[in-house]
């Protein structure tokens, strides 16, 4: 399976789309007040950097790098189609997202997501990236709805 992994729009036609299964998704199994997902307009913001994941032109995942200050990145919207977990998708975009943010000299990486069932294989794709739960950063806040998990990546 041949990935491409590139910066993308999040206005395009497709993107929307799966952009919209995920925050649908994200509605769906978290609380209301504890959905962190981005819309449109913050996925648009010069501090993010939106990435699509296609194979044979075809869209089958997105993510994005926020940067949170010179040295810390936040991956945020990342989202695999339903039909194409388990295959690798999901790991190549955290890897390729993880090279970009060294790229750029971040030293550290974080995220949040959500807790329960509906994110645990989220959770153990990251755990399985190398990041590890830490307590909550930026703007995040201590709950049982959230997990936030870092990577440090050392000095560039």
């Amino acid at each position: 399976m041949t990935l491409i992994i590139s910066v993308d729009d999040p206005r395009a036609e497709d993107v929307r789309a799966l952009l919209a299964a995920h925050l649908a998704f994200a509605h769906e199994v978290t609380p209301e007040g504890h959905v962190h997902a981005l819309e449109m307009d913050g996925l648009l913001e010069p501090t993010v950097t939106f990435f699509s994941v296609r194979r044979d032109g075809e869209l089958v995942g997105i993510g994005a790098l926020k940067q949170l200050d010179d040295g810390h990145g936040e991956l945020k919207s990342m989202h695999v189609r339903q039909d194409l977990r388990r295959v690798g998708v999901g790991r190549a975009l955290v890897e390729h997202l993880l090279v970009e943010a060294r790229a750029r000299g971040y030293t550290r990486v974080s995220l949040e997501t959500g807790a329960g069932p509906a994110f645990e294989a989220g959770q153990a794709l990251y755990s399985a990236c190398g990041f590890t739960v830490c307590p909550p950063f930026a703007q995040y806040w201590e709950n049982p709805h959230s997990v936030c998990m870092t990577i440090e990546l050392g000095i560039p």
